[in-house]
């Protein structure tokens, strides 16, 4: 899976992408983000409130239980605003 990272979240984790192989428990956006959280204290951090998190799969907003796989390419992201 291919993970972007946009805004405050690259920031506070460190990285604009990484390629993950997400390990055979992690079926939906929710999992994923759990799993996520576990790998080390930044994307803890970044991903610590979900309600500030936004998640596109395959280029498309997905909720939390939509579900992913190692083929998809997920986008992780604040909420966009206009003015």
């Amino acid at each position: 899976m291919k993970i972007l990272y946009f805004a405050w979240i690259r920031t506070k984790i460190g990285l604009s992408e990484e390629v993950v192989e997400l390990p055979g428990d992690v079926s939906t956006v929710s999992d994923l983000l759990d799993w996520l959280r576990q790998r080390g204290p930044q994307h803890a951090d970044a991903l610590e409130d979900e309600s500030v998190v936004r998640v596109a799969v395959n280029e498309e907003y997905a909720q939390l239980d939509a579900p992913v796989s190692n083929a998809d390419e997920v986008a992780l992201f604040p909420p966009v605003t206009g003015g």
